[in-house]
């Protein structure tokens, strides 16, 4: 008969971690897990077995449990505890709709104060998104070429609130952009963003990104259509 594998058992863990860095690391060490599939979908993440794992108390699991809940890729289940969320919710349209509208915002504060530097971090994303093959490090790199267009602007908490969202088409895409067939056309969209930001046209710069979530949201569209197509 064959024996399930425990999930945890993909996490390693290196030692002992010092007290104050305990909930980063465990957070970190989670998140990593989820987003390339060690973790999957339903998989239930009990404290005392994570405390166990990294030889910690049930504090820094919990706070790191909340901080991995409060980016989406957790879900509090009744009787279950806290489970890895699946990759599209349904309501991942209004997700993205909400994105534009932060997304837009940070531009508008962010775009007038980037420097060459931040340009060149930007276009760097780009020419190893180019390059690259490995849809776990496509995803990053995404991420991290929309982090640097915002990344000047003042609003903490709205850059917070605009990373959770990044983080979880991040995960989306390590999973689907395969099947999604647009990785050539989202450098497209990537170089007409950074042009618009590099010539200060902030309302260009918007339009261009209302077009490139649009690809995102006919991307998901999709994919909500063939689960559904699956579960008749």
């Amino acid at each position: 008969m064959a024996v399930n594998k425990n999930p945890l058992s993909s996490i390693e863990t290196l030692g002992p971690i010092p007290a104050h860095l305990a909930r980063s690391v465990i957070e970190e060490s989670l998140r990593n897990a989820i987003l390339d599939g060690r973790l999957p979908y339903g998989t239930a993440l009990r404290q005392q077995a994570l405390a166990a794992l990294f030889g910690v108390s049930r504090m820094p699991v919990r706070e790191a449990l909340r901080q991995l809940e409060s980016q989406g890729l957790l879900k509090v289940v009744q009787y279950k505890g806290a489970v890895v969320a699946s990759l599209v919710e349904d309501d991942s349209l209004e997700t993205y709709e909400l994105r534009f509208l932060l997304e837009a915002q940070a531009l508008r504060l962010s775009l007038p104060l980037l420097s060459d530097e931040d340009f060149k971090t930007a276009s760097d994303c780009i020419d190893s998104l180019e390059a690259e093959t490995d849809f776990e490090k496509i995803g990053t790199l995404n991420r991290l070429f929309h982090q640097a267009l915002y990344s000047k602007a003042p609003n903490k908490k709205l850059l917070a609130l605009i990373e959770n969202g990044l983080v979880e088409e991040e995960r989306f895409l390590r999973f689907n952009l395969e099947k999604m067939g647009v990785g050539k056309l989202c450098q497209d969209d990537h170089r007409a963003l950074l042009r618009h930001a590099k010539a200060r046209d902030v309302e260009g710069c918007i339009k261009e990104l209302e077009q490139h979530l649009q690809r995102g949201v006919n991307a998901i569209t999709r994919y909500l259509d063939s689960q559904k197509l699956k579960q008749l």
